[in-house]
C-alpha cells in the first residue's frame, strides 16, 4: 500500500516538473501529449509536428509549438456555430 502511495506522488511530482518546462525531451513529448512513441517517430520523421534536433540524434520539442500543433485544425461547437448564424443574419438583414 505504501509503494502504490509513494508511486502515484512520485508520477505527480512528475507532471509539475514537465508543466513547468519549455523545451520537452522526447519521452517528455509523449507524456504531455499522450501520443505513443512509434506514432511520434513517424510524425517527427515526416515533418509534421515541430520539433529540433541539435546535435543530429536527440528530438526536442518546445511546449508552446506542440500546444499550437495539437489545437490546430479546431471545430467549434455546434453554439458556437448558431451564435455565428445569428449575428450573420441580424447583420445581413435586408430592409
Amino acid at each position: 500500500m505504501d509503494t502504490i502511495l509513494i508511486l502515484e506522488r512520485l508520477n505527480r511530482l512528475e507532471k509539475l516538473l514537465i508543466g513547468s518546462k519549455e523545451v520537452l525531451t522526447f519521452d517528455e513529448a509523449c507524456d504531455y501529449t499522450g501520443i505513443s512513441r512509434s506514432y511520434l517517430y513517424k510524425l517527427t520523421a515526416s515533418g509534421k509536428i515541430p520539433h529540433s534536433k541539435p546535435n543530429g540524434k536527440m528530438l526536442f520539442f518546445e511546449k508552446k509549438r506542440l500546444v499550437e500543433w495539437l489545437l490546430q485544425n479546431s471545430r467549434k461547437s455546434k453554439n458556437e456555430i448558431d451564435a455565428e448564424a445569428i449575428a450573420y443574419t441580424f447583420r445581413n438583414k435586408r430592409r
